[in-house]
């Protein structure tokens, strides 16, 4: 990799997203203030129907980054990127990393038309909301010819947006070698008796929610071919970590945010707290970090735009640049709003708890390091 095979123009900000952006921050900013994401977690479905509906019929969120011939819009995800990112900033807890980046991508890299016809027009117009299980943690997960068709037993744990998705893609193994099967289960409330118990999980971040799956004989339906599940489940998680640094950037720029408005006001001896010389030191560090996350966000959702090789590289560069950045970012929002920063009533621990939960979802921080040795030749291995 001695060049970087990205068109320059992607990594700038067209009118057209600019406009998204706009668009986006008003409706969020009607939305998703703190008061109302901590309603809208508590809600059965963990976020707010009416907004999931608007952000797809409305604004075509959903369908950004898919093709037309399956009721997207036919852009890239340098645009989807921009709504990932807005909807960080306010901690939109709408199930879109599972639905529309990983669902859509597995569903699109399966090559399997039958499946993408059936499926991904529903989660374009937001008719669907679905997940992925067995390729963020690990699942024991069988599937077996059923009288009636394939069915999978076993369980799959911490399944992002698993208790109340529409579609779970299932990563189980079969006669053949381990394959990518769709199943729909009955409602998380529905009749006693079905063949696909989910369970919430208690985790760190409530607007992201994690649910235990286990299937007894649930009906699915095959995806693709025998022998795919390994590349679609590499170029799936790749997709998640470039949505992930997406919003990484958009949480951290809101932290940045928050606390220059709030230092700017506070006073102390007579003077705002802004103006001394140590915070002045401690957010300009912040502000070069939050800036070279966003650097590494572009260039890494550039590549998935165009699905260049460099992606595995930009991906990983990006989970470290961005993770390591909202860390600081909300340390920082609680730390210089001093007593006030500390309670639960303050916003800034929501996103808090998103980063620290964050950290790990598709690796950590180290496992990138490790990765990006191996990708650059740097050791004897890219795994």
């Amino acid at each position: 990799m001695n060049r970087l095979d990205v068109d320059p123009a992607v990594l700038l900000e067209s009118e057209e997203r600019h406009q998204l952006r706009a668009v986006l921050r008003d409706l969020f900013a009607e939305s998703c203030g703190p008061e109302e994401v901590r309603k809208q977690v508590e809600s059965a479905r963990g976020h707010d129907q009416a907004l999931w509906a608007r952000l797809a019929g409305e604004i075509g969120v959903h369908g950004l980054a898919l093709p037309e011939e399956y009721g997207g819009g036919g852009y890239t995800f340098a645009e989807l990127a921009v709504a990932l990112e807005e909807a960080g900033r306010v901690l939109c807890p709408a199930p879109l990393l599972s639905t529309v980046v990983l669902t859509g991508h597995a569903l699109l890299g399966s090559g399997d038309r039958r499946a993408c016809e059936r499926w991904l027009p529903g989660i374009a117009s937001g008719a669907v909301t679905a997940t992925v299980a067995g390729f963020v943690q690990a699942a024991d997960v069988t599937a077996e010819r059923g009288p009636d068709g394939w069915v999978l037993r076993g369980e799959a744990d911490f399944v992002p947006d698993g208790e109340g998705a529409d579609l779970l893609l299932v990563v189980a193994r079969a006669p053949d070698g381990e394959r990518l099967f769709a199943c729909e289960p009955a409602p998380p409330h529905g009749t006693h008796g079905s063949t696909c118990e989910r369970t919430a999980r208690r985790v760190l971040d409530p607007t992201r929610r994690q649910a235990l799956v286990r299937f007894r004989g649930t009906p699915a339906e095959p995806v693709g071919e025998p022998g795919q599940v390994s590349g679609i489940v590499d170029a799936v998680l790749d997709a998640g970590r470039v949505a992930l640094a997406a919003e990484h950037v958009g949480g951290s720029a809101h932290a940045l945010d928050a606390t220059l408005d709030y230092v700017s006001q506070r006073t102390q001896f007579g003077r705002a707290i802004g103006s001394f010389q140590a915070v002045k030191h401690r957010l300009a560090d912040l502000l070069v970090e939050v800036e070279g996350a966003r650097s590494a966000s572009a260039y890494a959702s550039a590549c998935l735009a165009e699905w260049t090789p460099e992606l595995p590289v930009a991906a990983s560069a990006a989970a470290v640049a961005c993770t390591g950045a909202y860390r600081l970012a909300t340390t920082e929002y609680v730390q210089l709003h001093g007593g006030i920063g500390f309670t639960w009533e303050h916003p800034a621990h929501l996103y808090v708890r998103r980063a620290r939960a964050d950290e790990a979802l598709f690796g950590t921080a180290d496992d990138h390091r490790l990765r990006l040795a191996g990708l650059l030749g740097l050791t004897g291995t890219s795994d």
